[in-house]
């Protein structure tokens, strides 16, 4: 039987297990929703998904030519991936019933068992339950995602895909249900996380960090030889299309089309902004010349770094966080860049250390609560659950990674690396060297 075929049987054997007849949770409870924030979720959960094609983009763009077509699908394959998972039994695990605030019971939701559209108070009083589980869908399908430009250009896909299935369910699930489930852990102990900035960043971060390590440098940049980023103008059109999601990643967050979602659609624009400035105003102050990447990846690291803060910071506050998280990640960029790490898109240095930078100026700028309203508790909280979040991340993804490496080998062959993932993994080419024969196409998928 071809292995391929294998995942497939699997998961229409536990469909046929899994199915009892139950009453429909799909009824019409007219007088608790809301349509207008029905229709504002609906939306921002579309542009929430858009996010990851256009992380493909993003990451696309900057690789070498033969490794675009890989480098693009190991982001596009989660909406594949994570999306089966999260209905089986990972939504279950991140906002099912609660053990101690650490997991939820992979029972209570499985298969989205009495997922409807019934709205749970806990998570959205005014919209149906099962978009509030879709519109988190999102966030645990783009997650994964931003691992893969620190290891691209060396994974092996088969491998690849079982680490993305377990860090979905091992890792991710569990760390947003310590952040946004009502019981969860760090919820209960007042930590602000708006839209992710540990639960996706830091966490994202502190993954990419683990994976780069364990896999090891690329050929090229072990022998020193510069990589030529495959296609800019990707590049661009990619972080247009974060930009546009963000806003339903942030202002959605919301969970209802009110002054929360307004505020927060501000300062995520007014913060990446800021963001893209400063990194290109710094490239100047350098004496570089400003560069379409540097300005992409600013605004990124703008996006990345208010993720935490959005909903509880005012406008002018999301200018100085944009300002300081893209110097700080300029400069560990830079570091990095002088160092044997070989982070291949800056994972780390970005959605790490932005994601962090982020938190951090959440505790000191938040209504009320941050720490230049005499508050000094909330930063105490954060600093110790970015410490929890990203030791957890960083050691449990690294063990994911030797378990899934013992399995299926995570490094491709050095000779695979040579010839380009796109050729060695998929049979696929892009630009200039898809000009070939019939025969060797054939011959290279067979």
């Amino acid at each position: 039987m071809n292995l391929w075929l294998i995942p497939l049987a699997l998961l229409v054997l536990l469909s046929s297990v899994a199915f009892v007849p139950t009453p429909s949770p799909w009824v019409d409870p007219a007088d608790a929703l809301n349509s207008g924030d029905i229709a504002w979720m609906l939306t921002a959960t579309g542009l929430v998904l858009l996010m990851t094609p256009g992380l493909s983009l993003f990451y696309g763009g900057m690789v070498g030519t033969r490794n675009i077509i890989s480098t693009m699908l190991q982001s596009f394959i989660c909406l594949g991936v994570v999306s089966i998972f999260w209905v089986i039994v990972g939504f279950s695990l991140a906002f099912g019933d609660s053990f101690s605030g650490i997991i939820g019971n992979p029972l209570t939701f499985l298969f989205f068992k009495d997922v409807g559209s019934e709205p749970n108070p806990s998570f959205g009083a005014t919209i149906p339950f099962v978009l509030f589980a879709l519109f988190q869908m999102k966030f645990a399908i783009i997650t994964p995602a931003l691992i893969t430009g620190a290891f691209a250009e060396r994974v092996r896909f088969s491998g690849y895909l079982l680490f993305i299935a377990l860090f979905s369910l091992l890792i991710y699930a569990p760390v947003a249900h310590w952040a946004w489930h009502p019981e969860g852990f760090l919820r209960n102990w007042g930590v602000l996380d708006f839209a992710g900035g540990t639960v996706v960043h830091t966490v994202a971060g502190f993954a990419a960090l683990a994976g780069a390590l364990f896999l090891g440098r690329r050929r090229s940049h072990r022998d020193g030889e510069s990589v030529i980023p495959a296609n800019i103008p990707f590049v661009l059109i990619g972080t247009g299309m974060l930009w546009f999601g963000w806003f339903g990643f942030n202002a959605g967050s919301a969970l209802a089309a009110n002054h929360v979602a307004c505020r927060a659609f501000l300062t995520t624009n007014t913060a990446s902004a800021a963001a893209m400035l400063t990194w290109i105003f710094f490239q100047g102050a350098q004496g570089e010349k400003p560069t379409a990447l540097g300005a992409c990846i600013g605004a990124v690291v703008g996006l990345v770094a208010i993720t935490p803060a959005a909903g509880y910071v005012s406008v002018s506050a999301s200018i100085l966080i944009g300002v300081v998280a893209s110097l700080i990640s300029s400069l560990c960029v830079q570091l990095k860049s002088r160092s044997p790490l070989d982070d291949t898109l800056d994972v780390f240095p970005c959605h790490g250390i932005g994601g962090m930078v982020g938190m951090v100026l959440t505790a000191v700028f938040a209504d009320e609560q941050g720490l230049i309203y005499g508050q000094y508790q909330l930063i105490i909280n954060h600093i110790l659950c970015l410490a929890i979040v990203g030791g957890f991340s960083f050691l449990s993804s690294y063990a994911l990674y030797w378990v899934t490496d013992r399995i299926i080998p995570l490094r491709v062959t050095e000779e695979e690396e040579r010839e380009g993932l796109d050729r060695s993994q998929h049979g696929e080419w892009f630009g200039e060297d898809s000009l070939i024969d019939k025969e060797e196409l054939e011959n290279s998928r067979a």
